[in-house]
């Protein structure tokens, strides 16, 4: 038994894993799929808020197009506390959940408590302000400039 039974032991050491060993290579793979999950969420975070800036961008440009072509002061209207936006003549847009909304507006444009409207006149110019988007750690600055209605969006700090 001597020998042979030494030859047996290597053998089987040499063709699976020790219970030990499974369980370190199982718990490795578990903070290896831990670490890109959470990787994962953040830039779906990420992305999503910085989706839902681009599309309020767009509202906010299709309104001051509408007011040029026709001639006409057109305002897209936000309610803060719901977390929506409507541009004319389109139906209501609701932020995804989890996400905060600021605006920045002139007075005479502010509507109630947690609501108010940028307007946009037929020479292009606006009302101006900002709107912040914010979600966990992340934020986006939508700012509307007075004099031109030029819109721009930018990495912000919440």
């Amino acid at each position: 038994m001597g020998r042979s039974g030494l030859g047996l032991v290597a053998a089987r050491a040499a063709l699976g894993l020790t219970l030990i060993e499974a369980i370190v290579v199982v718990g490795l793979i578990a903070v290896g799929v831990a670490a890109t999950a959470f990787a994962v969420s953040g830039s779906l975070d990420s992305q999503r808020i910085q989706s839902a800036g681009q599309d309020l961008v767009a509202a906010l440009r299709y309104t001051r197009g509408k007011a040029i072509v026709s001639r006409q002061a057109q305002a897209l209207e936000i309610d803060v506390e719901a977390r929506s936006y409507k541009a004319p003549e389109r139906s209501v847009v609701q932020l995804p959940r989890g996400m905060e909304m600021r605006l920045l507006t002139a007075a005479m444009e502010q509507t109630g408590e947690s609501s108010g409207r940028v307007r946009f006149y037929p020479d292009g110019s606006s009302t101006g302000g900002r709107v912040k988007l914010v979600r966990g750690g992340r934020a986006w600055d939508i700012e509307i400039a007075w004099l031109t209605g030029e819109v721009r969006m930018r990495e912000g700090q919440p």
